[in-house]
This record gives structure tokens, sequence and C-alpha cells, in this order.
């Protein structure tokens, strides 16, 4: 029996805590539309249809390889509102080989809360979309995470569950130095970032390129305002601008790739690039997991 989830692009996860704090829980909330209930039978599939700019395309996930107990909450209307995401006691030893043991003190993945903020209503993709002036290029920094598929909230839970330190745009703009204490940092779809983020992540000798579309657009921000405001990529300030920062080695083309069948890492200059969009991927695949956890 399939199973069929609408993804919009905007809102996929829920969480509720600050921005301005690592991420330590060890379940993940997630926020979705439509109603669906979640397979039980190894032969289930859960079909995600996922829309974006490009059309719609559908993942079927494997419920007998799912890596996480997936628990649905509904609304007064009987819409799925949120999901949580936990551990399976019985892919402990998986978790030890895919994961740590322990908060990672020398691996972190960089949660971007300025993604977030971009695909919020009144944000940019109203100005993309002619629904708003150039008013909707300043947003406010969100106070807390309420993630979306946009700003790969569930590889950033998945990869909370199995022990990774998480910092966010936020303290790698006020503190570059900050990425010195980690041997490896992973990049999610951080798609926005500012100059000081961009310099810092580009200069570290060890990064993990999870997404394809990340150090696309660059922003500044006003701590004083709390906000960000778009500078130059994404068709802004002319629609020849793409590349915000002029990065050569920006794989944007990669970013609709949502099955991750034939997933690889290229070596780039300060680091690994993956070929495809692995946010359901991280689910099941235990393959990828563990080569995330052991590049070098």
């Amino acid at each position: 029996m399939n199973y069929k989830l609408l993804v919009l692009p905007i809102l996929f996860l829920l969480v509720l805590f600050s921005t301005c704090s690592t991420i330590s829980t060890r379940t993940a909330n997630a926020v979705t539309s439509g109603k669906y209930n979640i397979p039980s039978k190894p032969s289930d599939k859960l079909d995600i249809l996922v829309k974006t700019n490009k059309g719609e395309q559908e993942l079927s996930l494997p419920v007998n390889k799912l890596l996480f107990n997936v628990i649905p909450h509904y609304d007064k209307d009987g819409k799925v509102r949120s999901l949580t995401m936990k551990l399976k006691p019985e892919f402990n030893q998986i978790y030890q080989k895919v994961g740590y043991s322990h908060k990672s003190e020398k691996t972190a993945y960089v949660y971007p809360i300025f993604t977030q903020a971009a695909y919020g209503t009144k944000g940019f993709y109203d100005y993309y979309n002619k629904k708003c002036d150039t008013s909707c290029l300043t947003v406010p920094i969100p106070s807390k995470i309420r993630g979306s598929y946009s700003s790969s909230i569930t590889t950033a839970f998945t990869l909370t569950l199995l022990n990774y330190s998480s910092i966010n745009d936020i303290d790698i703009d006020k503190n570059p130095d900050i990425l010195k204490k980690y041997d490896k940092v992973v990049v999610l779809h951080s798609e926005y970032v500012t100059q000081r983020e961009f310099d810092a992540l580009t200069h570290h000798p060890n990064v993990v390129y999870l997404f394809p579309n990340a150090l696309y657009a660059k922003v500044n921000t006003d701590y004083h305002k709390g906000t960000i405001t778009l500078v130059r990529g994404h068709g802004y300030p002319g629609k020849n601008v793409t590349n915000g920062f002029g990065w050569n080695l920006d794989n944007s083309k990669y970013e609709y790739d949502f099955k991750c069948d034939n997933w690889h890492f290229s070596p780039v200059k300060n680091g690994k690039m993956l070929n495809c969009y692995p946010n359901y991927r991280v689910l099941y695949d235990k393959s990828l997991l563990q080569a995330i956890k052991n590049l070098q």
C-alpha cells in the first residue's frame, strides 16, 4: 500500500527553540500540509509529492528501510501539523556507525536560518513571484527555528539525532572564527549567506557541501533591527545575476534531484560536494549517512 503526502516547498518541519542556541533535542518535530497515515507494514511506501517551481516530482520512501520512528500529530481538522522523529532502539548499532555516541565536538552542521527567513511569508519569494515590491527583500531574522523543506530541516534533525553539533548562520556571521573549533563542517541548504559567512566557509579546510544551491545569494544583516536584506543573487539586482558571490563551485543545477538515486561526492578545493538534494534520502540511506560521517 502507498500513502501520499503532499509537501509544499515551504514549511516542512517545526521545532521551537532559540536560534541563538544549538539544537540539543533528541527528537525532531515536522510540519507539513495534507493528511495521511504513517505506513506500518514493511511492504508499504510513503509517497511524497514535492512541488517546486520546476513542477512536481513524486518520491516513494521505503518504510522497511526508514531509520527513525516518524509519528504524526494532527490539528483539529484532522490534518497533519507536525511529525516527531525519534530514534529506534533496535538501530543503536547502526547509529553508532553513521553517527556519534555523544555530541561531536569536532563535527558540526550549519542550520540555514537566513534561508528559512528568505522563504517566509512576504519574503524574497513573494518578490521573485511579483507579489510584492522590493520591500519584501528585507525580512526579519527568525527568533525560533520553524524550518522548511527549503531550509533542509529534515536533514538538520537527522544529524541532530545522530549527535552532530550544530551552529547557524548568525553564529558564523558574528564570529567567523567559530568554524576553527571544528575539523569538519557540514553545510545544508544555506542558499542565503553573508559575505563573512561565505568567506569563513570557503576558507575552512574541510567542508561537506551536502546540498546543491548553497552559498548562492548574498545578504546583509542588521542585528539592531533584526533583519536580513538581499544584496545580490537569484536574479537581483539584475535578471542575469545568478550566484551573488560569483562562486565557481556553484552546483545549483543539481538542486531538483530529490531522489538521489545516483548520489556521489566530488572533491572540491576545500572539501566534498554532493550532487543531489538529500533531504529525504537521509531518512533511510545508511550508506549516505556513513559517507557524511567518514568524509575527511
